[in-house]
């Protein structure tokens, strides 16, 4: 039964999580050069306007409809039964989960930052919010095939980040390595660290709707909980990777504080209702752990991710997944010595995984056909905001005299 509490919980959780966008548009930001910073920026613009609409019309049927195991055929536009909950207004429910398919293909905007053409990724946007809906169908929706094999994945370590972050790896290896990455040895300078920080500290705060919106209930006993789990990872996390990151490099690094920060709240996001609350300790150190290493490893893959999406959300959302088949109170191996829910855990990820990757590969392949994925050497010099954008964020960001107006093509 609707109630008027319910629905103002899920109401203003989803509002956080949608303001999350602002996070991810600071912090990419504050991350890439500053010729490409309003390029971002409207990535990220683009992936609430598109994918809000592409969701409305198509994704939110095919992830919480009635069908079968692998998608739903109702629900299209909110029209006709959903299979949701019954304590929240349908149109209520399906803005919350907008915002988490709009946070997921949002990953992918920084990893291919500074060379992919924005119409080129206009047409990820339509693909990755169907992909992304699908996968969600599966273990979201109590007809999925993985939530009928016991899958769980509380608030989306799964289904969002696991998704995001193996379709930014494929969407970054298929788009190409910005020309003077040189392997990952030219060191790009980020055009403003403190926006990055700021971006980060939004992300933070909307992850506890992000987290606690997901209980979709405001008197259910799970709010503290997943409350405190979502805080503690989130600092574990963050003082982890800054404190590997010192015994690596010898210096406290800014950027690893950042995505330790990301990494422990991507770990803790399936786990955050299930897990007891000394287990986000755990989870969240070695989240900042993996960012570290899991960051060099992709370079060594030649796949150039200016802000780190992949070891953020790829690398820990899955390990977030398998942490719910280690820690968590009931099933987990570590807590009650049974394997079965580890081993769910592990094939739901990693087919996740896969599914993110390839259709992700094979759309952008197509979409290869249609337009060019990436700009030219001398656009990507120019930089993106005048060649995509005929502005710039800064007025310092051209090279040469403000008062030259440089060609866009």
């Amino acid at each position: 039964m609707v109630t008027a509490i319910n629905t103002v919980w899920v109401a203003v959780a989803g509002a956080l999580v949608f303001f999350m966008e602002g996070g991810f548009a600071l912090l990419e930001a504050g991350l890439v050069q500053a010729k490409n910073t309003l390029s971002i920026v409207m990535k990220v613009t683009a992936d609430v306007s598109l994918g809000s609409l592409v969701y409305a019309l198509a994704g939110f049927g095919l992830m919480f409809g009635f069908g079968n195991g692998w998608a739903g055929w109702t629900g299209f536009f909110a029209h006709g039964p959903v299979n949701g909950p019954a304590s929240v207004p349908v149109w209520v429910f399906w803005f919350f989960e907008m915002a988490f398919a709009v946070a997921a293909i949002s990953i992918v905007s920084g990893a291919v930052s500074e060379r992919m053409r924005f119409d080129a990724y206009l047409l990820y946007i339509i693909v990755g919010i169907l992909a992304y809906s699908l996968a969600g169908h599966w273990i979201w929706n109590s007809q999925g095939w993985l939530n009928r094999l016991g899958m769980e994945d509380f608030a989306g370590s799964a289904v969002v980040h696991t998704f995001g972050g193996f379709s930014a790896l494929a969407a970054a290896w298929m788009v190409g390595p910005r020309t003077q990455w040189n392997g990952g040895r030219t060191v790009f300078r980020p055009s403003n660290l403190p926006l990055a920080f700021a971006g980060t500290f939004i992300l933070w705060f909307g992850w506890f709707g992000f987290n606690g919106g997901s209980t979709l209930n405001a008197f259910s006993p799970l709010v503290g909980p997943v409350i405190a789990n979502t805080m503690l990872a989130a600092a574990a996390g963050g003082l982890a990777a800054v404190l590997w990151s010192r015994i690596r490099s010898g210096h406290y690094d800014a950027v690893m504080a950042i995505n330790g920060v990301l990494s422990g709240l991507v770990a803790i996001t399936a786990g955050a209702g299930y897990l007891p609350v000394w287990a986000s300790l755990p989870v969240g150190i070695i989240a900042g752990l993996i960012v570290v290493e899991g960051t060099p490893l992709v370079t060594r893959l030649n796949v150039d991710d200016p802000v780190g999406a992949v070891p953020v959300h790829g690398f820990n959302g899955l390990f977030g997944t398998l942490a719910v088949g280690l820690f968590a109170s009931r099933g987990g191996l570590l807590t009650t010595g049974h394997l079965h829910l580890l081993a769910v855990q592990a094939l739901g990820a990693g087919v996740v995984a896969v599914w993110a990757f390839a259709v992700t590969a094979g759309a952008l392949g197509l979409v290869q056909r249609l337009t060019p994925l990436r700009v030219t050497a001398s656009q990507e010099s120019i930089g993106l905001d005048w060649v995509m954008h005929g502005s710039q964020a800064y007025a310092q960001a051209l090279e040469g005299s403000a008062s030259v107006r440089q060609p866009r093509r």
